[in-house]
C-alpha cells in the first residue's frame, strides 16, 4: 500500500484539527458539541413552549424553515408539516455548527468549568443575536422573545461549552480501539 493511500485508510475523525493562527481547534470537538448543544436546544424549546406557554411544538420549527422557505412556512404555524420539519433541522443544526465553530476560538478545552460558562455567555450572546438582530431580517422571531427561550439557549451554551471542552482536551472521543 502507497504512504499516501496507507495515510487515508488510517485516517479518522478525531485526527481532524484545524489550524488558526494562536489558537488550536478541533473540528471532532466542533462537530460533536455543535450536534450534542443543537439537540438539546430543540428538546428545550420542544417540551418547554407547549408545557410551560402553551404554544405549539411546531411554532420554532416553521419559525427556523421560514428563514429559507419564506414567511409562507409560518401559516399555520400550530401543524406539523414535514417539509417544513426537515427545513428547520437543516438549517438550525447547520447554525449550531457554524456558532459551534465561532465558539470555538472562545472555549480553549482546558478546563469544563470555564468553557462550560464561556458558554452559558455565548448562549446569551446567540439569544440576543437571533432575537433582536435577526429579527431585521426575519420579524416572526421577535414573538419567541420569551423565558423558555432565554433558558433553552443558556442550555445551548452550556453544553456547547462542556461538550467542546470534553472533545477537545481528549477526555471524550479517544477510544483505544481508534488508536493507529
Amino acid at each position: 500500500m502507497s504512504r499516501f493511500s496507507e495515510r487515508i485508510h488510517h485516517w479518522h475523525l478525531q485526527d481532524m484539527h484545524w489550524a488558526v493562527p494562536g489558537s488550536h481547534i478541533s473540528a471532532r470537538a466542533v462537530l460533536w458539541a455543535g450536534l450534542a448543544s443543537g439537540f438539546v436546544f430543540l428538546a428545550l424549546m420542544g417540551i418547554m413552549m407547549p408545557l410551560f406557554l402553551g404554544t405549539s411544538p411546531w411554532a420554532a420549527p416553521r419559525m427556523i424553515a421560514a428563514i429559507t422557505q419564506g414567511s409562507g412556512a409560518l401559516s399555520p404555524i400550530d401543524a406539523f408539516d414535514l417539509g417544513a420539519v426537515l427545513a428547520s433541522l437543516v438549517v438550525h443544526f447547520t447554525l449550531s455548527m457554524v456558532y459551534a465553530l465561532v465558539f470555538a476560538f472562545i472555549g480553549k478545552g482546558h478546563s469544563m468549568a470555564a468553557d462550560a460558562l464561556a458558554g452559558v455567555a455565548f448562549g446569551l450572546a446567540v439569544y440576543v443575536v437571533n432575537f433582536y438582530l435577526f429579527t431585521a431580517l426575519f420579524p416572526w422571531f421577535a414573538q419567541m422573545r420569551n423565558w423558555v427561550a432565554v433558558v433553552s439557549h443558556v442550555a445551548y451554551g452550556g453544553v456547547l461549552g462542556v461538550t467542546y471542552a470534553a472533545y477537545a482536551s481528549g477526555r471524550l472521543g479517544h477510544h483505544p480501539a481508534m488508536q493507529d
